[in-house]
């Protein structure tokens, strides 16, 4: 009877959301790209840091629902991690299902009419350095961390 009573009771615990063990910590996996995000306070906020840091402000145009730009997210913080830090100030712009900051991708000369993610790279005075305009990172998932790591390092290397 003993027996019957603590299983009835862990039951009544758990339906009633309680627990009498701690519940295991799984890591939060946040989306790459901000959907709330004020797209033009984190590239002038972006500006500013890259000058007073002598880099370049690398804006990354993509969607979470993006296979491609989740991919590349993934690889700029793994492989391609250290040559971000060095060379850029990045701002990820999520552009939503191509219904988001429209006017930001139009200002520096629609990057991402050939597909995302897409990139622009400006100097600190907003200066157009580069951008994609053939899609050249629509594929990253097929691109691998190498290749997309050689993509950004010869843009920085063009850059000096």
């Amino acid at each position: 009877m003993k027996k019957i009573s603590i299983f009835a009771l862990t039951v009544l615990t758990l339906l009633s959301g309680g627990s009498s063990y701690a519940d295991p910590v799984l890591p939060v996996q946040s989306a790459p790209y901000d959907e709330t995000a004020i797209a033009n306070v984190n590239i002038n906020s972006a500006l500013l840091e890259a000058k007073a840091m002598n880099k370049d402000v690398l804006l990354i145009f993509g969607a979470n629902w993006c296979k491609d730009c989740v991919e590349l997210d993934r690889s700029l913080k793994g492989q391609s991690s250290a040559l971000m830090k060095k060379k850029f100030v990045v701002v990820k712009i999520d552009v939503g299902n191509f219904d988001k900051n429209l006017d930001i991708a139009n200002a520096y000369g629609n990057p991402i009419k050939k597909g995302i993610p897409a990139a622009v790279l400006l100097k600190p005075d907003r200066t157009v350095l580069f951008a994609t305009h053939g899609g050249e990172l629509a594929d990253a998932r097929h691109m691998g961390d190498q290749g997309i790591y050689d993509f950004f390092n010869t843009i920085a290397e063009k850059r000096n």
